[in-house]
């Protein structure tokens, strides 16, 4: 029960950040602002999350880690609750701040939590079940939340996830036992630890390669109408696909990552960039250009999984800081890739040329995960590289 209660958690956090998505008109309409004002709230959630993730962790260092659970749980139900009842359109930009804040540094802790828990040689599988929350919450969560906000208004959705953080913060009262905490955790060791190369060059691997696929993901919807040649209607069935894509590669990252994190994060990047390619050649058939999106989402489960294991094989007693800062890096990678996507289609470069440039981020990911290879290879031959308890070994 522990595990699911982290997963409603993962469910409820990745239900929030894509139902603003589906829910913009109805938004712009209700704070009566533009469609493309109503987008900074999408922006603002992002934000929260970049900073909200080291500094939430950085403070949370000295707390048990269940407190640091329903703490952060707590603060995303004040985020929701502030997006369900703002008054206006300035009001609903901080409360998208607030509810991005606690989203980063949760699944950090969480990852950290379902090692704590694993049996011996299985972290690789209770990182992945963890991070489960956001695929199933893109097949489920969003599209029911966006129905209730089309049909009931769109703060219903809000007050939807509010209720779900509620139930979340219940569960981890109930269901997860008392860890003691690391008494060598302190905000100064995390940072100290945090500080490191490796821990850089990971971090820059999420950052840089992560954003191939958003650069491509984040214009799916024009891409499908225009190149693909479909009607609008066919775009749920893609983001379907999408859903599905990270349902099975997050599982099945966790087995790479029990077999070799590295070469998992490898498999991913270079992955990512053939995929990318493929895409962008066959978009205008939609067999190819739907299982090409498809297993985008397979490649990207394995890389996040595996970038949060291997944060959390490289940061010594920064542990908390480490694992929360994976999804302000993915986050980062977000933002790069759309605003790249954006700038060639305002080229005049059309819609394929996003896949393009997401490719050549795929290929800068990889070589930063070379420098990170070398590093480590040299690192070994002076002192063996060893993992925290419970989590895989750095090949």
């Amino acid at each position: 029960m522990a595990t699911v209660a982290l997963i409603v958690g993962g469910f409820a956090i990745g239900t929030t950040e894509f139902v603003t998505m589906g829910l913009l008109p109805d938004i712009a309409e209700g704070v009566s602002v533009s469609i493309p004002e109503a987008g900074h709230t999408i922006s603002a959630y992002a934000a929260g999350v970049v900073v909200g993730a080291p500094l939430l962790a950085v403070l949370g260092a000295t707390w048990p880690r269940k407190a640091l659970l329903v703490g952060l749980m707590v603060a995303f139900v004040i985020g929701n609750i502030g997006t369900a009842l703002a008054p206006d359109y300035e009001w609903l930009l901080v409360a998208r701040f607030v509810a991005g804040m606690p989203h980063g540094a949760f699944f950090g802790v969480a990852a950290l939590v379902a090692v704590d828990l694993a049996r011996a040689g299985q972290s690789g599988r209770a990182v992945s079940r963890v991070m489960l929350g956001i695929p199933v919450a893109n097949v489920a969560g969003v599209p029911g939340a966006t129905w209730l906000g089309q049909n009931y208004g769109w703060r219903s959705a809000y007050w939807l996830v509010a209720v779900l953080g509620v139930l979340t913060v219940a569960m981890l009262v109930t269901c997860i036992p008392h860890i003691a905490r690391n008494l060598e955790s302190t905000i100064k060791s995390e940072l100290k630890g945090f500080a490191t190369t490796q821990v850089a060059l990971t971090l820059l691997v999420g950052a840089i390669g992560f954003g191939g696929m958003f650069a491509m993901a984040s214009y799916i919807a024009p891409t499908v109408t225009d190149v693909t040649g479909l009607d609008a209607g066919a775009v749920p069935i893609f983001l379907l696909a999408s859903g599905i894509g990270g349902l099975v590669g997050t599982p099945l990252a966790g087995r790479l990552g029990e077999w070799s994190v590295l070469r998992s994060i490898t498999i991913g990047c270079v992955g990512m960039g053939a995929n990318l390619v493929a895409f962008a050649l066959t978009a205008q058939w939609w067999p190819t250009a739907l299982f090409f999106y498809f297993l985008s989402s397979v490649l990207a489960g394995i890389l996040v999984v595996n970038l949060q294991l291997r944060l959390m094989q490289v940061a010594g007693q920064a542990q908390t800081l480490a694992a929360a800062s994976n999804h302000a890096a993915l986050n980062t990678a977000n933002a790069l890739g759309a605003w790249l996507g954006g700038l060639v289609i305002a080229a005049g470069w059309g819609y394929t040329a996003p896949s393009w440039i997401g490719a050549g981020l795929s290929v800068l990911g990889a070589v930063v995960l070379g420098l990170s290879l070398l590093k480590h290879r040299s690192d070994t031959r002076l002192i063996p590289a060893a993992a925290p308890p419970g989590v895989p070994g750095t090949t």
